[in-house]
């Protein structure tokens, strides 16, 4: 029987064991730092169209990662809400040394 999440903060450290491969963490930043580029280029140069893109490079990236480097089904499909909150998480951790690239 499958664990059901009712809390992010339950989650998180799930999110964090489907994010162990130091590949897929990368590209999760990578995509992450671009979705915030494009948000502020959108807003700054008022560019709207630019909207559209923030899911493409946001789940391109992960879903990359997952599929080809973690070798694992992305936690969007089941927990879309506590995924996205944990990928905004993670980045912040990652950029902050709160979380490492590379899991030991």
């Amino acid at each position: 029987m499958e664990k059901r999440y009712t809390s992010l903060n339950e989650f998180y450290p799930f999110y964090l064991s489907e994010h162990s491969n130091t590949t897929c963490r990368v590209l999760h930043f990578i995509g992450t730092g671009l979705v915030f580029f494009t948000l502020f280029y959108a807003i700054i140069t008022q560019r709207w169209l630019a909207l559209i893109a923030i899911p493409f490079i946001g789940y391109g990236f992960a879903w990359v990662g997952h599929f080809f480097f973690e070798k694992n089904k992305p936690a969007t499909f089941q927990y879309p809400g506590y995924s996205l909150a944990s990928d905004f998480i993670l980045f912040f951790d990652l950029l902050l040394g709160r979380q490492k690239f590379k899991v030991e």
